[in-house]
């Protein structure tokens, strides 16, 4: 294989992951705990969009277990956000291990 060929293709690559990476960050990834007492929706670069709160789980003498809630729901949308963009580089990559991405 030429130089050549390989670079176009180094190329093609990079575009197709740039352009992945762009629709993964703006695709929305939403986990619920708790039986769907507390959503948390983050895209998939990570940034949180929104949290919603059923208020029967809204008790004012054990807030701890509230913020458990929320905690657990924003890491978990947060997560399947990075797994999916895992995921999809890897289809890109042929699993090569590129560092970096």
């Amino acid at each position: 294989m030429n130089l050549a060929k390989m670079m176009k293709q180094a190329q093609a690559m990079q575009a197709n992951m740039l352009a992945k990476q762009e629709e993964l960050a703006a695709k929305d990834f939403t986990a619920s705990v708790g039986g769907g007492k507390v959503t948390a929706t983050a895209t998939g670069n990570g940034d949180v969009r929104s949290i919603t709160i059923d208020p029967s789980v809204v008790d004012p003498s054990d807030v701890e277990f509230l913020q458990d809630l929320v905690l657990k729901a924003v890491q978990e949308a947060i997560a399947l956000g990075k797994d999916a963009t895992a995921a999809e580089m890897k289809k890109l990559t042929g699993g090569l291990g590129i560092p970096g991405l």
